[in-house]
């Protein structure tokens, strides 16, 4: 017997036992629920603890990228939707001050980018908007129940489905079973709480937000007259679309500060290292924006004199979970399992691949292939956390330099682009003939991504004194890397079965093995002062990817052992590519430093 239509208001429910049970209505939990209604016969029964859906103060997370962006407009159907109410978004943009500029306008920062827009279309997400509009969707549906002002729920969980579920609904005591129970709670984290799942990662960040009425054009955060702006020699590098459609970043040694567009707001917040930022000076509306403005100085043309609308903020959010999916019939996504770190825009990410892996178990009938689905499903949603987080554990201070977070990113971006987007556009996460190999696969960059980030990390700590940041602004393309090229071309190889999904993932792996050489090399040449270390092949060949460390005494000696005479190496693309970025020596110190290496 189906479930009667609209339930968002409080009103009861006419059956007992539902196929699948959300606890939270948040954005994992709503998507989830559009999910399960579009793709399967599943009966839905959603129970959110507030009254009313969404909250009433606004929902920080608004920004997506192309995994997410896929799901959200191809998966759930809601392109027309995202096309029409939010902005699509103009990938991320980086910026940083220069060294001899007064940093009071826009034109005087340093910029890195993609130039062109993404072929797989993202989006600035009013969460607020969002979740009311999918809510409304899913009350299309009869199978779709959502009770609202939901207390005291009670999910033992003790073994295979049915799961009995009790709970007070608006002060009324209800019982219920279900198939599979899914907590989509968010930092409520019912689930892995209760079942002691709850686990620290090594992540120590804090963040603080607020949301300004109207749009702060950071294009027009400047001294310049319109036509100065419009002619400005620097479009030549970065073009004439809206820089304020993107998520930008403004970036410093331990943090960023972020400035995204919604419909007739903007969304502005902090990211910060607490060993480098206290909570105490940045954590109120004031404090935040007498920070920001005294630290990139041309907000203070604007940020002052807004209207705050809301404002919010975690002194530490990050987190991990030991098990996220159970062939017992229950399963987390969302902020309820894992979370990292809203730098590179991974929740939504993560939400959307385990939200599928969650879908394809939840279809499943057999006991044994379950098991089996569950055990493998629980290695990838780890896997796909446990990569990020070298990224913000190891070398979250490269953000405060242009070249060294060009190169970090560049690495970044073609892991993600190869091994995340990819399989996702081509359903491929749930082919096990597939996951097993992409496994194996991605395996091997686990090491070789703690090396890079590691090196990066010394390499920054090292420039930041030695070279400092550019004199005057620098422009860099990130599709200069030809790696990074190459990987964003895979988002045209749709269809792929998994005999060529398994050759991309060895081209790619190929591609970063290249790659990682390629940081490894650039960052010897600039300590050592020697741009012929480039294309120096015994140095090149001797390179160990998995273990790349910055050690300027073993750069200079392997700088002075080499054959000269050999063939020069050859690179898939140009390896001057990161010669706009200062590479002179300005500390006398650090440059006896690494002759006395060498000696």
């Amino acid at each position: 017997m189906s479930a009667s239509l609209p339930r968002s208001t409080g009103q009861t429910f006419d059956s007992e036992h539902y196929d699948v049970v959300i606890l939270g209505g948040g954005l994992a939990g709503l998507t989830l629920a559009r999910h399960l209604l579009l793709d399967t016969d599943k009966r839905v029964l959603l129970l959110e603890r507030n009254a009313s859906l969404p909250h009433h103060r606004q929902k920080v997370g608004e920004s997506s990228v192309q995994l997410a962006g896929y799901y959200y407009s191809k998966v759930l159907d809601l392109e027309e939707l995202l096309l029409t109410e939010h902005f699509m978004k103009y990938n991320l943009r980086f910026y940083w001050k220069s060294g001899e500029r007064s940093n009071a306008g826009f034109e005087d920062y340093s910029q890195a980018y993609i130039r062109k827009f993404s072929n797989i279309a993202s989006y600035q997400l009013d969460r607020n908007e969002f979740e009311r509009a999918v809510l409304a969707r899913n009350e299309e549906f009869e199978r779709f129940t959502c009770l609202t002002a939901v207390t005291k729920i009670e999910a033992p969980l003790d073994g295979p489905g049915p799961h009995a579920l009790a709970f007070a609904h608006r002060g009324e005591g209800r019982e219920i079973t279900a198939d599979w129970v899914v907590d989509t709670t968010g930092r409520v984290r019912l689930l892995a709480k209760r079942r002691g799942m709850a686990r620290k990662n090594p992540i120590r960040h804090g963040a603080f937000f607020w949301w300004v009425d109207g749009l702060v054009d950071i294009d027009k955060l400047t001294g310049q007259s319109r036509r100065e702006v419009r002619l400005h020699p620097s479009r030549r590098e970065t073009g004439h679309l809206p820089f304020w459609m993107a998520t930008n970043h403004f970036m410093g040694e331990g943090f960023w500060f972020w400035v995204i567009p919604l419909q007739g707001k903007t969304s502005l917040g902090l990211v910060y290292d607490t060993e480098k930022i206290s909570h105490g000076d940045v954590f109120s509306v004031e404090k935040a924006t007498d920070w920001v403005c005294k630290e990139f100085p041309l907000f203070a043309r604007d940020l002052p004199a807004r209207e705050v609308l809301d404002y919010g903020g975690y002194k530490d959010f990050s987190h991990d979970c030991s098990q996220t999916i159970s062939r017992d019939g229950w399963a987390l996504a969302g902020e309820a399992g894992r979370f990292t770190d809203p730098l590179y825009s991974p929740g939504s990410d993560l939400i959307s691949i385990y939200n599928t892996l969650i879908v394809d178990a939840i279809q499943t009938g057999d006991a044994d292939e379950l098991a089996a689905k569950t055990r493998l499903y629980e290695q990838l949603m780890k896997a796909a956390y446990a990569a990020y987080e070298p990224s913000y554990a190891l070398s979250y201070d490269a953000l405060g330099d242009p070249e060294v977070f060009s190169l970090k990113y560049g690495w970044e971006l073609s892991v993600y682009f190869g091994f995340y987007v990819f399989p996702f556009i081509n359903d491929l996460f749930t082919d096990r003939r597939f996951a097993v190999s992409y496994l194996k696969a991605f395996s091997k960059l686990g090491p070789m991504n703690r090396a890079v980030q590691q090196l990066l990390s010394d390499y920054f700590q090292w420039r930041k004194n030695a070279v400092g940041l550019p004199a005057e602004p620098v422009y860099f393309d990130f599709l200069r890397f030809g790696t990074l090229d190459a990987a964003e071309k895979t988002f045209y190889r749709v269809g792929a079965d998994v005999a060529e999904a398994r050759r991309v993932l060895q081209d790619q792996l190929a591609n970063l093995d290249e790659l990682a050489r390629f940081l490894w090399a650039r960052v010897a040449s600039v300590v050592l002062g020697e741009p012929a270390v480039m294309t120096c092949r015994p140095m090149i060949e001797a390179i160990d990817p998995n273990a790349l460390t910055f050690d300027p005494a073993a750069m200079a000696r392997g700088w002075a052992q080499a054959d000269r005479s050999a063939p020069p190496w050859e690179w898939s693309f140009d390896p001057a590519v990161m010669d706009v970025f200062p590479s002179e020596v300005s500390a006398p110190d650090e440059v006896a430093a690494v002759a006395g290496a060498g000696a």
